[in-house]
C-alpha cells in the first residue's frame, strides 16, 4: 500500500537479520515540499530511493528528513539518503538531536552489546553516526509542510526523543516505535527508555482519534478500531511501571 492518501506514502521496510524500519513520505507532490520520515537500516538507502522514484516523486522535491527517533534501524540509512539528497534538512527532537550532534551514540544503539553487533556486522566505526541537526523539535509544534498541517507529539518511553506525527483531517498517526498494530508496543529496556513515560505517551496518543496507523514496524492499519490505543495501553499497563 505505497499510497495511503494523496500526500501520504508508505514504503515497507525490508527486514533481514535486523529489522529495517518502514519509511513514509508526506506532503502533496504539487507542493514540491515533501518530507521523508525515517530512512531505515544501513544498506537500505537505495531501496528507499528507488521506491520513492517508483511513486513518481522527484528527489529534488524532498526538502527534509524527519526522524521519529534515532535508533539504528531508523537512522542507519541516513548517510545513504543524504548522499542522494544533500540539500535535505534533518529534523529531530532535541532530546536525541543534542547527543547525536555531540557523537553520543547511546541513543542510536540503545545498549553496548547491540552496538558491538552492529559495528561488526556492518563495519561501522564509532562516531560515524554523528550528524548536524537543522531543526530540533520540542513537541507541540504544528508543521505546515507540503500543503499539510502535521502536529508533532513528544512521546518518550521507547526512547528519549520519540515523536509522533499526527494529521488531523484524515486522523493519521505516524508513531515511530511507540505503538504498533496487533496491540504491540515498542520495547522499553534500552538507553533512554522508560516504562512509565511510555505509559504516559500511550495515554496521550489515546486522546486523539486515529483511523490510520503507520508504525515503524509491523503492518500499517488503514481502518484502526475505535479505542484501539486505549485498549493497547490497558493490556500493557501492568508492565509499564
Amino acid at each position: 500500500m505505497p499510497k495511503i492518501i494523496e500526500g501520504v506514502y508508505f514504503i515497507p521496510g525490508q527486514d533481514e537479520m535486523m529489522p529495517d524500519s518502514h519509511t513514509c513520505v508526506i506532503g502533496n507532490p504539487s507542493s514540491k515540499d515533501l518530507s521523508l520520515i525515517d530512512p531505515g537500516l544501513v544498506g537500505k538507502g537505495n531501496y528507499k530511493i528507488d521506491s520513492i522514484r517508483k511513486l513518481g516523486i522527484e528527489l529534488e522535491d524532498i526538502k527534509r528528513v524527519i526522524m521519529t527517533h534515532t535508533h539504528f534501524d531508523h537512522i542507519g540509512a541516513l548517510s545513504e539518503i543524504q548522499k542522494k539528497m544533500p540539500w535535505a534538512e534533518l529534523w529531530i527532537h532535541q532530546a536525541e538531536g543534542d547527543p547525536l550532534e555531540q557523537g553520543d551514540e547511546r541513543t542510536v544503539y540503545g545498549m553496548e552489546m547491540f552496538k558491538q553487533v552492529c559495528q561488526m556486522q556492518f563495519g561501522i566505526k564509532s562516531g560515524s553516526l554523528t550528524f548536524k541537526i537543522d531543526r530540533k523539535l520540542q513537541g507541540g509544534e504544528t508543521l505546515e509542510i507540503g500543503g499539510m498541517s502535521w502536529e508533532v507529539i513528544h512521546i518518550p518511553g521507547h526512547s528519549l526523543g520519540s515523536i509522533g506525527l499526527y494529521y488531523s483531517p484524515e486522523k493519521i498517526l505516524i508513531p515511530g516505535d511507540v505503538l504498533y498494530a496487533d496491540h504491540a508496543i515498542g520495547r522499553f529496556d534500552l538507553f533512554g527508555a522508560d516504562g512509565v513515560s511510555l505509559k504516559d505517551s500511550l495515554k496521550r496518543l489515546s486522546e486523539r482519534e486515529v483511523k490510520i496507523l503507520l508504525p515503524g514496524h509491523n503492518r500499517a492499519v488503514t481502518k484502526l478500531p475505535t479505542g484501539y490505543i486505549l485498549e493497547t495501553l490497558k493490556q500493557w499497563e501492568p508492565c509499564l511501571t
